[in-house]
This record gives C-alpha cells, sequence and structure tokens, in this order.
C-alpha cells in the first residue's frame, strides 16, 4: 500500500514538474519582457533595472531553480536565504524550509498573483459546480428515461437533443441563449446579457449577491456536459438491465423505479462519474468562452485577458492552478471508485 502511494506521489509530482518547466519556458523564454511592463519608450537603465529585479540577468540554470524554488511549497536552501516560512530542518549550512508558493507579480495590475487567482477562482467554482449539479441531475434524470423506454419514441428524441448539444460549441451555444433569453426576450426574461455574482446595488453602492446573472451562463455551460452524461447513462442502465440479478428483481415484482433507484443506477454510475469529475476540472479549468462573453469574472475571463495584455506571470499561474486542478480530481475519481466499487483496486 506505501509502495503504490510513493508511486502515485512521484507520478503526480513528476506532471507538476512538467507543467511548471513549461510555464518557466513561457515566462522567462518570453522576449523583451522588460518592455511588456515598461513599454517601448523606458530608457534602458531602467530596463537593465527591471531585468535585474526579475532576475532576468542570471544564467538560464540559476533562474530555473530561482523559479521552482518560489513555486515549490518546501525548499532546501542556504540559511542566509530570503525565503519566509517555518524552518523545519538546520544543517550546518542548509534548512529545510515550508513556505507559501510564491507566483509573482502581475506584470498590468502590480498586484500578487495569488491576490488574482483567489479573487476569479470562487466566481469560476460557484459557475462550474451550478453547471455540473445541473447537468448531473438532466443527464442521469433523461439517460434513465431513455434506457427505460429503450427503441421508443421518447429515446429517439432524447438521444437526437443530446447528440445536437454535443455537437454544437459552447461559445455558440452561449452566444445564442444570451441572444434569445437576454436581448430578444430580456424584458420579459429579466436576466441580463452579463454580469458576474456580485452586482452594485445601485441606491447603497454596496456589492450584492445576484443569482440571475448565474442563470444564463450555467445553462450554457451545462449543456454538452449534458448531452455526454445522459448517452453514458443510456448505456450503463442498459448493460445493467441486463444482469442476472436484475431479471431476479424483477421476478420479485419489484417495480421498475425501485429497481432503477436501488440496484441499477449505483452500478452504473462509474463511467458516468469518471465523464462528470472530467467535465468538471474541465469546467473549473476555465470556461474561457462562456465567462467571456457573459463577463463573468472567473479565472477563464482572467487567463483570457492576461493572454491578451501579456501578462505572463498570470498566464504560468493559471497553468499550474489547470494542472491541480486536474490531479485533484483524478484523486477524487480513484476515491469514487473505491465507495462505488470495493471489487476495484487502485
Amino acid at each position: 500500500m506505501f509502495r503504490k502511494f510513493c508511486i502515485k506521489l512521484l507520478y503526480y509530482l513528476s506532471i507538476l514538474w512538467g507543467v511548471a518547466s513549461v510555464s518557466f519556458l513561457l515566462l522567462y523564454s518570453f522576449p523583451n519582457v522588460e518592455e511588456t511592463l515598461l513599454g517601448q519608450r523606458a530608457d534602458e537603465q531602467t530596463k537593465i533595472a527591471i531585468r535585474k529585479q526579475l532576475g532576468l540577468d542570471l544564467p538560464i540554470g540559476q533562474q530555473y531553480t530561482n523559479y521552482l524554488g518560489k513555486l515549490s511549497p518546501i525548499v532546501i536552501t542556504k540559511k542566509q536565504s530570503l525565503y519566509e516560512g517555518i524552518r523545519l530542518l538546520n544543517f550546518k549550512s542548509y534548512s529545510i524550509i515550508i513556505k507559501k508558493p510564491d507566483f509573482g507579480f502581475s506584470f498590468i495590475y502590480k498586484v500578487k498573483v495569488t491576490k488574482i487567482l483567489r479573487e476569479s477562482i470562487p466566481g469560476t467554482l460557484i459557475l462550474a459546480l451550478s453547471s455540473m449539479l445541473i447537468a448531473l441531475f438532466l443527464g442521469l434524470l433523461l439517460g434513465s428515461i431513455a434506457a427505460l423506454n429503450h427503441e421508443k419514441m421518447l429515446d429517439y428524441v432524447i438521444m437526437w437533443g443530446s447528440t445536437l448539444l454535443i455537437s454544437v460549441p459552447s461559445f455558440f451555444t452561449a452566444i445564442l441563449i444570451a441572444y434569445i433569453f437576454a436581448y430578444l426576450l430580456g424584458t420579459y426574461t429579466g436576466l441580463p446579457l452579463s454580469g458576474s455574482m456580485y452586482a452594485v446595488d445601485l441606491h447603497t453602492g454596496e456589492q450584492i449577491l445576484s443569482f440571475k446573472n448565474l442563470i444564463l451562463p450555467c445553462i450554457a455551460l451545462a449543456s454538452r456536459p449534458i448531452s455526454i452524461i445522459t448517452q453514458l447513462t443510456k448505456s450503463s442502465v442498459l448493460t445493467v438491465l441486463q444482469s442476472d440479478y436484475i431479471r431476479t428483481a424483477k421476478a420479485k415484482g419489484l417495480n421498475k423505479f425501485t429497481i432503477l433507484y436501488k440496484h441499477v443506477l449505483k452500478n452504473a454510475l462509474n463511467p458516468v462519474v469518471t465523464a462528470a469529475s472530467g467535465w468538471f476540472a474541465s469546467l473549473m479549468a476555465g470556461a474561457f468562452f462562456v465567462e467571456y462573453i457573459f463577463n463573468w469574472k472567473g479565472i477563464g475571463k482572467v487567463l483570457i485577458e492576461s493572454v491578451q495584455n501579456a501578462d505572463l506571470p498570470v498566464v504560468s499561474a493559471g497553468v499550474l492552478y489547470i494542472a491541480i486542478l486536474f490531479i485533484t480530481v483524478n484523486l477524487w475519481v480513484e476515491f469514487s471508485y473505491k465507495k462505488l466499487d470495493p471489487k476495484i483496486n487502485t
């Protein structure tokens, strides 16, 4: 058990190391970083000072070591190091320090990158979680209905609708939903074309929760996961319905809804959990176009603006955030598999 844990730990750490290395190439190999910060009209001495401040005047190997040292929560360094944190062990000339990862400062906003991510991640989390809950509820419901009405008209209609949804890109669905429900029917629906989780009260000037801003981007983002979960649920339920123990349950006189709820769904959920977790990770990684179209303040919108503005520290941190997110979801899926099917030995 301990050996498996160590192998998995090394596997995930190697992924993070690879992503961090790519981020380093993105951040420190980009030409004329000082011009991005100061503009092209800055004098040469100021540019040299900025390069020295960012450590760009050091050899590439030392830059890479310093970059990894800033990102790592645990670092082995000299006792005279500038790293701030808790010193675990002290040797003759080196110490092991636990510290907060340092992603640097934004070129554009002149604030810590962690502050920008901390302010944008909750918006994406709320949007992704709401969309995933809708997708799971409707996907499981529609997939089960389609399976119970296999090769009937209702089955064909549900499968046609799910195929249509998966065939249409999310950004097109978002534009279509925004145009119909916020522009054409906005007078009747009262739904805004754009907005974030918090809106400004026109009377008091305070920020207030505005759940109606969540409705349209949530529907747009949930459309594709709904279709995938619907088709997977139907396929899994049909497979389980052909099992011997299901025929035994039917012979005992149990109605089909009891069989579906107590016996079928639990054993048909493994592929659905995989799909749902993958989609949730993708949504959390940044529903880029949906957030941008609805002007929803989240990680996707922040990263698009950072790419447009060449704000490389924010882009680099965003890439690492996405990697950590997918690793976390992977671990959660493995844990869920064990709970759903104890026979699986991961």
